[in-house]
């Protein structure tokens, strides 16, 4: 299967949905934070590997601990994952913190304060 094909990101969507919702639903691991979200799931074209990005609302400690609950759960969750989806091979998954959204908002709220001082400026 190629990368940049429709069945492959299809795949990729599929598998984040199912992660997301075991992580919600199934996973009660106290070290992880509620407010986790998955961003993306990256699976190899052979199926054995998946990257899955995961964003986390709290300050650095909530972070390390979340990534090391869904590490330490990651085979409950891909046995989970197996009976949900029907794939050829259920990938092995390897969890990393995305601070990819933390940062938006923070570009966000900075432009806003900019536009806000401009128009302070401007009166």
């Amino acid at each position: 299967m190629r990368k940049n094909s429709i069945k492959y990101s299809r795949m990729n969507g599929e598998v984040q949905r199912e992660i997301s919702k075991i992580i919600s639903r199934e996973i009660k691991d106290p070290r992880i934070h509620p407010m986790t979200s998955v961003v993306s799931v990256d699976v190899t074209p052979d199926l054995k590997y998946a990257k899955v990005f995961v964003s986390v609302l709290g300050n650095d400690e909530d972070k390390e601990n979340t990534r090391k609950g869904l590490t330490s759960a990651a085979s409950h969750i891909r046995s989970l994952l197996a009976k949900s989806l029907n794939l050829r091979n259920t990938p092995e998954l390897t969890f990393v913190i995305d601070d990819s959204i933390e940062y938006g908002v923070n570009m966000s709220k900075k432009i806003d304060d900019l536009v806000k001082s401009e128009h302070l400026d401007e009166e």
